[in-house]
């Protein structure tokens, strides 16, 4: 049996709401166990007291850190610190940091130079430096469910351009007819973009938000499972070549 990677979760109160803790950890426990579960602030703060009881909730340790200078984030530097202590203890696999700052880019860049599964976690407006500088990396809007999964996409440039990565990773992949496999062109998608999430466009799965897309044609072939499926994409411009 594959052991489960152990994480080490390392929360910037100053750029992050409670509402989200619960969602947050819920979605680290799909990649690993958290080990390590710290947020980092200055507790003294009107500011965060909304925080103490989903602490006491979900059993995550408040590191104080007092702003001594006026200008100079001390939060960040008391988390990468820490960070870097974790990971020479030898005790993790990975690295979950969440912050919308693009103050971890380093950070996240070096966890990974060591060999570490970095994942992070940050509100939209998060710089793409440090999405992509982490492994995998998830939006917090995007975790807590929606009662309506179904989302707008005719003036949303998120699904062009998802449109248009499907498109040119389908064209590299594709057999002679135009076919690629879906289970394909999802690890391609997450290998290429590290904030591609389906819960980002409101679905739950590869395969239904494709199908939504009135772009791409799905072919569900049988395999000698009979509970079994596998499902392939075609740009629908190829159809009939």
């Amino acid at each position: 049996m594959e052991q489960e990677r152990k994480i080490a979760v390392l929360i910037d109160a100053d750029n992050v709401s409670p509402k989200y803790l619960k969602y947050i950890l819920d979605e680290i426990a799909g990649h690993g166990a958290a080990t390590y579960k710290r947020i980092y602030g200055d507790w003294t703060s009107p500011q965060l007291c909304s925080w103490k009881e989903a602490l006491l909730e979900y059993s995550v340790t408040p590191i104080q850190q007092y702003g001594y200078t006026t200008g100079k984030n001390a939060t960040d530097s008391a988390l990468i610190i820490d960070a870097m202590d974790i990971l020479y203890s030898h005790n993790v696999d990975g690295f979950c940091i969440v912050s919308s700052d693009s103050d971890f880019t380093r950070l996240a860049a070096r966890l990974r130079e060591a060999g570490m599964y970095v994942l992070g976690m940050g509100e939209k407006k998060t710089p793409r430096p440090f999405i992509v500088a982490c492994e995998k990396f998830k939006y917090l809007e995007s975790l807590i469910p929606e009662e309506s999964p179904e989302r707008k996409r005719n003036d949303n440039k998120a699904f062009r351009e998802l449109v248009k990565s499907i498109r040119a990773i389908v064209s590299e992949i594709s057999d002679d007819d135009g076919w690629a496999f879906m289970g394909e062109v999802g690890n391609m998608l997450n290998r290429r973009y590290p904030d591609f999430d389906t819960r980002n466009y409101g679905f739950s799965k590869l395969t239904p938000l494709v199908s939504s897309l009135s772009e791409f044609e799905i072919d569900s072939r049988k395999t000698s499972n009979p509970h079994i499926t596998h499902k392939y994409i075609r740009n629908k411009e190829n159809k009939g070549k």
